[in-house]
């Protein structure tokens, strides 16, 4: 009784460790064809707006963590400060194989920007970012130069910072509405070159004269990255969406 028992466990057992043999085979031969994929993507040719661009796609996004840095900035005018910052920024999680760029790759960015601070305390202040970073410029591994000479660079800030002046010169998309019984007022401003014909797909809201940062209109529905309460941002949304199919 007990071998007829045993006899088929065994055996079981034996089926069992051949599938998941062939099942890791197939789980590292699709972990391999994904890589292969994620690289082709990255470097296929892409469009955005009429324009070409490789990459990371638009409308992905990356999260970061960044080490104790060293922030310094000195008063200029009694409202402007000059500002630099040093630190090394660390990938949350790892780099798919086979994307990205190659190590000694560098990039020169320019950053608009709200930085809302809160003093906690004699020596401490809460402190977030919201904003957006535009590429001036770009140096591939083992180059010495450039993509773009200094006075390319300063045409483009200048064409960016044109951009976004004719976006604050124009009337903003007004918000007002009520939720969980407190009233919200304030203005979605639209985010430079993220706008067609019709209407634009970020904006920066201000609520109640406090900013809230960037909403993105996507095709899974409106999104914040500040605000965690996705009902609030969907009322937002709301409002936006109603404003532009009155105002088309």
């Amino acid at each position: 009784m007990e071998t007829d028992t045993l006899a088929p466990k065994k055996r079981a057992t034996k089926k069992s460790t051949t599938s998941s043999a062939k099942t890791g085979k197939t789980a590292a031969s699709k972990e391999t064809e994904s890589a292969k994929d994620i690289s082709k993507t990255y470097n296929k040719f892409k469009q955005f707006h009429g324009r070409g661009y490789t990459g990371m796609k638009v409308g992905r996004s990356h999260k970061w963590y960044y080490d104790k840095g060293e922030w310094h900035e000195t008063k200029v005018t009694p409202d402007l400060w000059e500002i630099s910052y040093d630190v090394t920024k660390r990938r949350a999680g790892h780099a798919p194989e086979g994307s990205g760029v190659p190590v000694g790759t560098e990039y020169h960015w320019f950053i608009l920007a709200h930085q809302d601070v809160e003093k906690l305390n004699a020596n401490d202040y809460s402190t977030s970012l919201t904003g957006i970073k535009y590429k001036l410029a770009f140096k591939r591994a083992g180059k010495e130069k450039w993509n773009a000479t200094t006075k390319t660079e300063r045409k483009r800030l200048v064409k960016l910072l044109q951009d976004y002046i004719v976006q604050l010169e124009k009337d903003p998309v007004p918000i007002e509405f009520e939720y969980k019984g407190k009233k919200y007022q304030g203005e979605g401003i639209p985010t430079p070159q993220i706008c067609n014909e019709y209407h634009c797909f970020e904006l920066g809201i201000t609520l109640n004269d406090e900013n809230l940062g960037i909403i993105h209109c996507t095709d899974k529905g409106w999104k914040m990255k500040n605000v965690k309460d996705q009902k609030f941002v969907n009322a937002i949304g709301l409002q936006i969406a109603e404003w532009y199919k009155e105002n088309p």
